[in-house]
């Protein structure tokens, strides 16, 4: 599962008993007492999970009781799982505060502590002790402290309004409750998030620590074996975890780094199992997925088929080629562009198979279905009957513009230089209005800064010529910024070389975000025609502000009133069917979310099986020496030659498991969730989904869907045997 980004958060804190109270008498409490109508479906909030949910969990293999599952007033499960960094989920798996978490999530911190002499990410890293551990700069993770039901005021606020005026009244209201809360305090987070489609609001509060070092990673070799051949797709045997530790003052407090900072001491750590499983076997994931939108309407079903997600897969394809072309030509390269282009190719591929997956399983006509039926059982009822005219109407006004704003999203700022240049636009705003362009100067040095210290001229140059070139072909021409291509074809038709090849050299040669000099002399003096004439700005006043200006309130008002119409839907939903109310889940939005399923294996197609476990034999088979995707560190080779596999070896396989796979219900966020087994022992990470149910964000597919996870005791071999570092399988409670 890749990364998610989340908005920056502040924190608030409410007594657990008021909370509680609160939250018992809350509507919310009647929509999760839950009976499910699909098997393994569902992201369940673990507060509320409910006395017939429990009872199921039971039945299907639990051992614990429901205070150990969650509880705001002792320690729990809940208290292990943290945040981690901007979009993935951790545990804390001993008590000095070890942290496991995917190898994916850790890349970014692996690489900025890599250099070509001491390369972790190509030949991994593991600290011999805690003098070693690499601090992270920027790194935090958070613990979930409380969470508030505040919709009396979110609503209050609301009112009546509809569309974009809701919306604004709904942000400022947030925002103040949130403001209040935290009180500056940098340590302490909080996010209000709508649940039901807006019906209610809570907030999620956390106190964040900002001390989080590297402890270890194996290989990229292992944490990326097989790459985007094999990712998204099972079998698969990649190794996708990282070691981190996280700290805190020696008073016990969050704190920013300092040496003399203490391991953190946490309330909950889950113990380690390597005891194996079979298929069947009880599996319960704890994690922070970041979006769902399974109540989605077969209208937002097809503009996701016919516009939306190949545009996006268009788009990232030519981004990776260039950036694949530069990294394959040196250590450097790769370690400057390998973040940026794993998360990219992610959801590259993501969005290929969903567009896929639903087109195979008629998604569309299931949704059509549906909706039928609610327009017939509406009849005669005002608030309901014309509701899938307006969805109709809305969307038949935006999918004009589609497009054209996954061409902005995904490539006019997918040059990093342009999205670099993009707070140029409050500039030049400034430099109008004759204000003093001091502060937002030093903002823009800091964007600039952080840009030259990790772009690459050449990939980031062919993007931007071909981005522009297929926005002439893609996009309507009464949307194109007006002179823009006119002036292009004046200026450059002339040099041998394409014109877009020819504009975009001119960017990365003559303009100040690149050019030291020109941007000293223009910090000096900062004049409105010296803005307007860079060429990098140019792009910017062409293609974002003819968005910002023309379109962007266009989306604005078709999401809000999309918002309002599934408000609505969801509303009515629940009126024609009362007993939905007890199999209906909020959709995912980052919080805290457990869900339970079993380690199974399926059959994806006619005379098909796959197996519930992957072993190292078969990443001995996927072997190619020197391959980019499938190549093997000599010691590993050795090891398994040796067929040293030490207390990890499972008695079934007579191997070592890498990887196996569930029925758990989860998406991106979840990624370096643990998987945990009916005692609450930790059985693997959560890492990625299979190919063939890459709908799962709007729609689960309850025989097909799996999870597929790297399994503990090959994380845990890697660490002893391949790194040589036993004393942090020391640091764990192993159960054997």
């Amino acid at each position: 599962m890749d990364r998610l980004s989340v908005p920056n958060e502040t924190r608030a804190i409410q007594p657990a008993a008021r909370f509680l109270k609160k939250l018992q008498l809350s509507v919310l409490f009647s929509l999760l007492i839950l009976v499910r109508s699909y098997a393994d479906e569902g992201m369940w909030l673990p507060m509320l999970l409910g006395q017939q949910v429990y009872q199921d969990m039971v039945k299907r293999g639990l051992k614990l009781k429901p205070e150990q599952l969650y509880s705001m007033n002792q320690a729990s499960i809940k208290d292990a799982i943290v945040i981690f960094g901007g979009g993935c989920t951790g545990e804390i798996v001993s008590e000095q505060g070890l942290i496991f978490t995917n190898h994916h999530c850790g890349y970014s911190q692996i690489a900025a502590a890599s250099s070509v002499e001491n390369n972790y990410l190509r030949d991994g890293f593991w600290a011999m002790d805690k003098s070693k551990e690499i601090p992270s700069q920027g790194l935090q993770v958070r613990f979930l402290r409380s969470i508030d039901d505040v919709s009396a005021k979110i609503l209050e606020a609301a009112g009546s309004l509809k569309g974009a005026e809701r919306l604004a009244k709904i942000n400022e209201a947030a925002q103040s409750l949130i403001t209040a809360s935290v009180a500056g305090d940098e340590f302490k987070a909080a996010v209000i998030v709508p649940i039901f489609k807006g019906r209610q609001y809570l907030m999620y509060s956390y106190d964040v620590y900002k001390d989080v070092r590297l402890v270890g990673t194996p290989p990229e070799s292992i944490g990326k074996y097989g790459g985007d051949t094999d990712n998204w797709e099972w079998p698969r045997h990649t190794g996708d975890f990282s070691v981190f530790r996280v700290y805190m003052s020696a008073a016990g407090k969050a704190a920013n780094y300092a040496a003399d900072n203490v391991p953190y001491k946490p309330k909950y750590f889950l113990p380690v199992s390597i005891k194996g499983f079979s298929d069947g076997d009880y599996a319960m994931i704890y994690g922070y997925p970041g979006s769902t939108n399974r109540y989605e309407t077969s209208a937002g079903i097809k503009l996701s088929t016919d516009i939306n997600n190949p545009t996006l897969v268009k788009l990232r394809d030519m981004r990776l080629k260039y950036m694949f072309e530069e990294m394959r030509k040196s250590p450097a390269t790769k370690l400057q562009l390998g973040p940026e282009y794993a998360s990219v190719a992610n959801y590259w591929k993501f969005y290929d198979g969903e567009t896929k997956q639903l087109i195979k399983y008629d998604i569309y006509g299931q949704k059509k279905k549906v909706e039928e039926a609610f327009t017939t059982w509406a009849k005669g009822k005002p608030e309901y009957e014309n509701l899938f005219a307006d969805f109709e109407k809305i969307y038949a006004d935006w999918r004009p513009y589609a497009m054209h704003r996954q061409y902005i999203v995904e490539g006019i700022t997918g040059c990093r230089l342009i999205r670099a240049a993009g707070g140029w636009m409050a500039l030049e705003n400034a430099l109008i209005k004759g204000d003093n362009p001091q502060k937002l100067l030093q903002n823009l040095e800091n964007a600039r800064s952080s840009y030259l210290a990790n772009y690459n001229l050449k990939a980031d140059k062919s993007i931007l010529a071909s981005v522009v070139m297929s926005f002439l072909t893609d996009i309507e021409s009464n949307q194109h910024p007006k002179g823009f291509y006119e002036m292009l074809f004046r200026k450059y038709s002339n040099i041998e070389t394409s014109p877009f090849k020819a504009f975009a050299e001119d960017v990365f040669t003559n303009s100040m975000m690149v050019d030291d000099k020109k941007w000293a002399a223009f910090k000096e003096k900062p004049t409105l025609e010296a803005l307007t004439n860079d060429p990098a700005f140019v792009v910017v006043n062409a293609f974002l502000k003819n968005w910002e200006q023309n379109y962007q309130s266009k989306f604005v008002e078709f999401a809000s009133r999309n918002e309002d119409l599934g408000r609505t839907y969801l509303k009515g939903l629940f009126e024609m069917n009362p007993t939905r109310m007890n199999s209906t889940y909020p959709d995912a939005n980052f919080t805290m979310r457990v869900s339970y399923g079993s380690v199974k294996s399926y059959k994806p197609k006619d005379a098909v099986m796959y197996d519930y476990a992957c072993t190292l034999s078969g990443v001995m088979a996927k072997y190619k020496p020197g391959d980019y995707e499938f190549d093997l560190p000599k010691k590993f080779l050795d090891l398994y030659k040796a067929r040293d596999f030490g207390q990890y070896v499972d008695s079934k396989y007579n191997d070592i498991v890498v990887s196996f796979i569930t029925t758990n219900d989860i998406t991106g966020g979840n990624s370096g969730s643990p998987v945990i087994n009916g005692k609450g022992e930790l059985l693997g990470l959560a890492f990625d989904g299979n190919y063939e149910a890459l709908s799962h964000k709007l729609a689960f597919d309850k025989d097909l869907n799996r999870t597929i996870c790297v399994d503990v005791r090959y994380m845990l071999w890697c660490i002893e045997k391949l790194g040589g570092a036993k004393h942090i399988v020391d640091e764990l409670k192993l159960v054997k």
